[in-house]
């Protein structure tokens, strides 16, 4: 099969287009004829070897949607069914994956980080984590929720339970997970105040995904721009995944009692934060790691229901992912960027 895979870490110039062997399913697994593939920012973090211990030589690919084309001992999905993967694998045995924790798992992977991924023609993944796409849905809807959407969901529905009236402030709301963030906020009913680092990005964010505010932070300070919207209140979510260079403007921008939800570091693990101001304003910060294949099943029938639109950026050939990667570093994409192989 071809497959975009790197030997070394590196800069883009480290993606390989080219012909390797095609996996073979085992017990309990299926083999997946991919159909899409999205670009996720841990793909650029795992080709630069900033995650990992990882498997060389590698390839990427968390966001899957496909066709079962061959199955393992005991498995139960008929080939020919459209799938798509939940990417977060869990191992169904610790003490968490027996409460139904599936993110807490203790030998917990991502599609493409540890294991192989799906920037191929054909992936192997285990049946437990396939979801069967509903009639009505494309396999680019599919991949594009398959990860950042299914992220976003868990932080705000599972993590905060983002109520009606809330006012959620999300960080970078062209990217793939805050653009998911946006619609998912205004799906409950919250408003929402989007920050982008480009005008045109903030047109999207407001025309096209219901944001109420929007904030270039480029060229705008976001604390004062938050407090001016709301009054010198403050937000009762921040929606965070950047780390380091935005945590402590998450916190200054928190009205009395809110939450910060956080996935991602992007910018840095280490920030420097004002402890007094979390104690004496009885502000939480939650951590949330991935979702679960419950999440993306209700993604998927809110797709169906034209209830939530999947954000897609572009959809390049497979062979062309070392350009996906380029745009992505250059943070010129707003929504999700998909290959075709």
């Amino acid at each position: 099969m071809k497959a975009v895979i790197f030997e070394s870490f590196g800069d883009v110039s480290t993606l390989q287009y080219r012909e390797v062997a095609t996996p073979e399913p085992g017990p309990g697994e299926a083999l997946i004829k991919v159909s899409r593939v999205g670009v996720n920012r841990l793909d650029l973090m795992a080709r630069q070897g900033e995650v990992g211990p990882l498997p060389l030589p590698h390839i990427s690919g968390s966001e899957v949607s496909g066709v079962v084309a061959a199955i393992g001992p005991g498995v139960q999905i008929a080939t020919g069914t459209r799938v798509a993967v939940a990417p977060y694998l869990y191992c169904g045995r610790c003490e968490y994956c027996l409460k139904g924790q599936e993110t807490l798992c203790l030998k917990s992977d991502i599609l493409g980080l540890r294991s192989q991924g799906g920037y191929a023609e054909y992936v192997v993944v285990p049946e437990a984590s396939l979801v069967p796409i509903p009639e009505g849905v494309t396999d680019s809807a599919a991949a594009a929720v398959a990860l950042s959407a299914v992220t976003a969901w868990h932080m705000l529905v599972d993590q905060v339970r983002i109520k009606p009236g809330d006012i959620v402030l999300v960080w970078a709301a062209g990217s793939g997970v805050g653009s998911a963030a946006v619609q998912i906020a205004r799906l409950h009913g919250a408003r929402v105040i989007a920050t982008a680092g480009s005008d045109a990005k903030l047109d999207a964010a407001v025309n096209n995904l219901g944001a109420d505010w929007a904030i270039n932070y480029r060229r705008e300070d976001v604390y004062e721009r938050v407090r001016a919207i709301t009054g010198k209140r403050g937000v009762d979510v921040v929606f965070e995944h950047l780390g380091r260079d935005t945590m402590a403007t998450s916190l200054r921008c928190l009205a009395r009692g809110g939450t910060i939800v956080t996935c991602g570091t992007l910018t840095g693990r280490e920030a420097v934060v004002d402890l007094w101001s979390i104690f004496a304003k009885e502000l939480k910060v939650i951590g949330s790691y991935g979702g679960t294949r419950a999440n993306l099943q209700r993604l998927l029938q809110l797709v169906r229901e034209a209830r939530f639109r999947p954000v897609i950026d572009q959809e390049l050939p497979l062979q062309d992912a070392a350009r996906a990667h380029q745009r992505m570093a250059n943070r010129e994409q707003f929504g999700k960027i998909l290959l075709v192989p």
